[in-house]
């Protein structure tokens, strides 16, 4: 931890300094460092009441050097929003959090978010983990809340797929909530990433999941609610995600059904309905492969060398006419037609109707 993250952290420990109040501070200040040099007439310019500003720790405090200690000892790295490595979806949403705790790493790839009730049935339960895991054989993170039911579906999907998952916490970082998922979360911690706005030792109080659902759709390009009664929490991360210009996706469920009636009244006013994964995939992500498909990709590619490679690796699976070809390789109509015969032959091109061609599965 540097010296401005340990700055960031006495604020942020300070009761009554929250997100506005660390935004406001970084600008007034250019750094955390720099406003806990600042006199406290100039911290009380910048939005703090004396009471507060009294009760900031110092650098040597005795609690605030044990959560140091707590945080070293669990791996726990802050991400600040002036960090390069924060999220840059969750970055653009209105009310992004000041700092984040994380444990794990978070992935580079794009993240889709699974939420739904805690109560769902074994056939939603079944449901989420294929969804999960088709999707992450597309290395398309999955995000949700560790919560029971759907959520632990979802990040079990995605784990037994060999594929990456992101917990979000309405509690501390090393708080494990519910207890009974306690092996998903220790599971997590060491090779997927948990995250929190909260405070270490911070109790997952029932006002903190709002906020920790804005983080969940606001890190993610959709999200796909299954299983969710009229008054679930669920629907609260469909509201974020209309808010925060994300997709909005739902599984349909029995009528009669009480953990239906929120996501089929979602499916009436628009939401895009959800049965398989290709539901997802051809909305957000429809040219993307899996990663058996670029495998092959590459593997058919180290055959191929001059014009061949040079043509291959300008065709993806979104259909090229014969004419776009040859234009950017700069290869006459002749070359480009002996050269597409010969890789259709290996099964390396597919010929599509109206001399376009898109990659084989060779």
């Amino acid at each position: 931890m540097d010296i401005n993250q340990s700055a960031l952290l006495r604020l942020h420990l300070t009761r009554g300094i929250g997100r506005v109040a660390l935004f406001k501070l970084q600008h007034q200040f250019g750094s955390f460092t720099d406003a806990l040099r600042a006199s406290p007439v100039q911290l009380e310019h910048a939005g703090l009441s004396a009471k507060v500003i009294s009760q900031i720790p110092a650098k040597n405090d005795r609690a605030f050097l044990s959560i140091c200690d707590r945080l070293d000892k669990l791996q726990v790295r802050l991400i600040s929003f002036w960090d390069a490595e924060y999220p840059p979806l969750l970055r653009h949403i209105h009310d992004p959090p000041a700092l984040l705790y994380l444990r794990g790493q978070i992935p580079e790839q794009d993240c889709f978010a699974i939420v739904g009730s805690r109560r769902a049935t074994p056939g939603g339960l079944q449901l989420t983990h294929k969804l999960a895991g088709d999707l992450a054989e597309y290395d398309i993170c999955i995000v949700s809340g560790l919560a029971r039911g759907v959520d632990s579906a979802a990040h079990r999907g995605a784990i037994d797929r060999n594929g990456k998952t992101i917990a979000v916490l309405g509690c501390g970082v090393d708080y494990i909530y519910p207890p009974e998922n306690s092996c998903l979360y220790m599971e997590m911690a060491e090779n997927q990433a948990i995250i929190s706005e909260y405070a270490p030792s911070t109790q997952p109080l029932a006002g903190h999941f709002p906020g920790r659902n804005r983080i969940i759709s606001g890190l993610s390009k959709g999200v796909l609610i299954v299983e969710a009664a009229e008054k679930s929490g669920s629907l609260i991360t469909g509201d974020f995600a209309l808010e925060q210009g994300r997709e909005l996706f739902a599984t349909p469920g029995a009528v009669q059904s009480p953990t239906s009636q929120g996501v089929n009244r979602l499916l009436k006013e628009g939401a895009q309905l959800v049965t398989e994964a290709d539901d997802i995939l051809q909305n957000l992500w429809p040219s993307r492969l899996t990663r058996k498909q670029r495998q092959q990709d590459n593997q058919f590619a180290k055959q191929l060398t001059g014009a061949a490679l040079k043509l291959y690796q300008q065709l993806g699976h979104e259909p090229l006419h014969i004419d776009e070809i040859g234009r950017k390789c700069g290869l006459t109509p002749m070359e480009v037609s002996a050269i597409l015969l010969d890789l259709e032959l290996q099964g390396g091109v597919q010929m599509l109707p109206g001399n376009s061609y898109i990659r084989g599965q060779a």
